[in-house]
């Protein structure tokens, strides 16, 4: 089967903290970024449609930290289900396409967010 992705994925799990005016924030695992989008694994999912920040941040030493901020649009909803050790398992993950990059110190304004 060929391939049909357009951006190549870095298919690499870390940390996020995904920001909703309406959820709040939410600490989530990171999975297959690409330079169009992201797949997050989270214990919700907000609504179709909805625009979050993602917040890729990394700690410096004890008292910097270098941060990444992008406001995505949620496209997708999954449901995985898996086993492992014996018992099954499951989850579920969010992909998102990433809008734009925005300043970590700039504040977003509301009508921005659903």
């Amino acid at each position: 089967m060929a391939e049909k992705r357009i951006h190549t994925r870095f298919d690499k799990a870390f940390l996020v903290v995904i920001g909703s005016e309406l959820y709040g924030d939410s600490h989530a695992i990171a999975r297959n970024v690409s330079a169009g989008g992201i797949l997050v694994e989270m214990t919700y999912a907000p609504p179709l449609g909805t625009v979050v920040t993602v917040h890729f941040q990394h700690a410096r030493g004890e008292d910097q930290l270098d941060e990444m901020v992008v406001r995505a649009e949620v496209k997708h909803h999954h449901y995985l289900n898996f086993t492992g050790s014996g018992e099954a398992a499951s989850t579920r993950a969010i992909g998102m396409r990433f809008l734009e990059f925005v300043d970590p110190g700039d504040r977003i304004d509301p009508k921005c967010l659903h």
